[in-house]
């Protein structure tokens, strides 16, 4: 969900830092020291933005996922290369027609309040995520066709599909499709959104403490056991404790990391990369997020984005190119389709097919009958002014300096006549605006190693008024038949080819407009070992330890 300036020459020299800085895979991060791990300590780990719910069965955000991945333990782990392992789930095999998965579940696992994880919890829990009165956001959507979970006996469970399900087990590697015990979601199931200790789960760390715009806070497990087949680390945490700070401020995060308040800060700016690469006892880690990128979505439903060539105009009338490059400096791409270029299924063809061009986006809205101007500038027809709503977070909950970027894409729409009117109010306020539909424009990137982000993202199924992520509220037959295929098999060629289609189709219809690869940039003191990043470039702390 969604998210200074060095001279010119910086946008090479970041780029160089954050290349040499990069980790990839899951491979655990290099630090000074090597040898043999070092057991006690704490980490401190600034982040950008603070969960809007704790629940990882209701939050679609990504940061709650990046938290809550130290607290939840999954069925299989999907390596940085794509590959799933053994995690709770022994073995498990996959029906010929992609309806049902049966798990051979461990049987030395418990979840933090004594009680045993068995397929009875899978079932609860994935009934609990099912259920509409949960108001799941992200996780209902990664279950899919969800049809129910058999307890086959005690350590079996056969989870079902009405259809053929093809993404499940990349699904089923995710925090969002963790485990609550079911003990805590039948005495707290409604408190499970505020954080802390009713947070009941199985992983390496227990969520002990949360005060509100601050921190949240996490103890080792010391009886965890049970880590992914291919994790460096088998056992539990060596780390004592690991604190997660909010600091939405960039130059606060830097500069804690600098002096030594925390050890490890997320969404490291291009900025301030050469601060951190020049400190001898720091490093960065970079790696580009897979999933959807950041992009426009146009709502369809209404006016005037209904209208094709208004949309089109929109999508060609905004300097992406340079928005990017003088926001990010190399940080970023510049995007060309809703996947990121890491994500299977990336439909490399679109690179370069549609620039900026504001002389075809005026043509385009004089095509459309917007023809006169305002005082301002802004066009009219019939007497109205053409403007688009589109909302901004609250300032807490903004990244990557999205809001200075649209400030830019604001004053290109300018220059062709659309008022982009961005309000900025509460959270309640811009969940119903967006969601509901009332909105023009929406804007947000999807971290998924999955290409069925698309069914997500574009599918008319997955309609934000019932829980989907489809903010342009258009039912087109062709992406929604492409979109259901892909998650329909497991023939790779099948899937590229219907992906691929999709992505060409987003893009021909001017319902998105793509605008940069995210890329997760981590700062973090080099006396930091072991820290890995999953599938999604998450940070994993299960294996880091503090080198003395």
């Amino acid at each position: 969900m969604i998210f200074s300036r060095p001279v010119a020459t910086a946008a090479v020299l970041v780029a160089a830092l954050l290349l040499g800085g990069c980790s990839s895979g899951d491979d655990p991060a290099a630090g000074p020291s090597g040898g043999t791990p070092v057991q006690g300590g704490e980490v401190v780990f600034a982040v950008d933005t603070e969960p809007v719910s704790f629940d990882v069965h209701v939050s679609q955000q990504d940061i709650t996922g990046t938290i809550l991945r130290n607290l939840f333990d999954s069925l299989v782990h999907q390596d940085g290369e794509g590959k799933f392992h053994p995690w709770l789930a022994e073995s498990w095999e996959v029906a010929d027609d992609l309806k049902s998965y049966t798990f051979k579940l461990r049987k030395d696992v418990k979840f933090t309040d004594g009680t045993p994880f068995d397929a009875e919890a899978v079932k609860v829990n994935f009934d609990r995520i099912a259920d509409p009165a949960t108001k799941s956001q992200l996780a209902a959507t990664l279950l899919g066709p969800y049809a129910g979970t058999e307890v086959v006996d005690a350590h079996t469970a056969k989870v079902t599909f009405k259809e053929s399900f093809a993404p499940f087990l990349q699904a089923a590697s995710t925090a969002y499709l963790g485990f609550y015990s079911p003990k805590t979601i039948k005495e707290n199931g409604d408190k499970l959104a505020a954080g802390g200790a009713t947070g009941v789960s199985t992983g390496p760390f227990v969520f002990s403490g949360y005060t509100k715009g601050q921190s949240a806070e996490f103890t080792k497990n010391p009886d965890y056991a049970w880590a992914p087949k291919d994790a460096a680390n088998s056992g539990a945490a060596y780390l004592d404790k690991l604190t997660i700070r909010f600091l939405p401020e960039a130059s606060v995060r830097v500069g804690s990391l600098t002096s030594g308040q925390i050890q490890v800060a997320a969404a490291v700016p291009p900025q301030d990369a050469q601060t951190i690469s020049g400190n001898a006892s720091l490093t960065l880690d970079a790696k580009d997020s897979p999933g959807s990128n950041f992009s426009l979505f146009l709502n369809t439903s209404k006016a005037p984005l209904n209208d094709e060539k208004v949309r089109k105009a929109i999508q060609i009338g905004i300097n992406i190119d340079a928005g990017v490059k003088n926001l990010y400096f190399g940080q970023y791409k510049r995007a060309w389709t809703l996947l990121s270029p890491s994500t299977a299924g990336y439909n490399k063809a679109l690179e370069n097919t549609w620039p900026y061009d504001e002389a075809a986006a005026n043509k385009l809205l004089d095509e459309a009958g917007w023809t006169s101007r305002d005082g301002e500038g802004y066009r009219t027809k019939d007497g109205k002014r053409l403007t688009v709503n589109w909302p901004l977070l609250p300032a807490q909950f903004v990244r990557d300096k999205r809001d200075i970027l649209g400030q830019g894409f604001q004053a290109d729409l300018k220059k062709i006549g659309i008022e982009a009117d961005r309000p900025q109010d509460d959270i309640g306020t811009y969940i119903a605006n967006v969601y509901g539909g009332k909105a023009d424009i929406a804007d947000y990137s999807w971290g998924r190693a999955e290409p069925d982000v698309l069914w997500l993202l574009l599918n008319g199924a997955s309609d934000p008024r019932k829980g989907g992520q489809n903010a342009t509220f258009l039912n087109d037959p062709q992406l929604t038949e492409w979109t259901n295929t892909g998650r329909s098999t497991l023939d790779e060629a099948v899937r590229n080819d219907v992906y691929g289609k999709a992505q060409q189709r987003a893009i021909d219809l001017a319902i998105v407009v793509p605008i940069y690869t995210p890329t997760a940039v981590t700062g973090r003191a080099k006396a930091v070992n072991g820290l890995a990043y999953d599938g999604n470039a998450w940070p994993v702390f299960q294996g880091a330890w503090l080198a003395k």
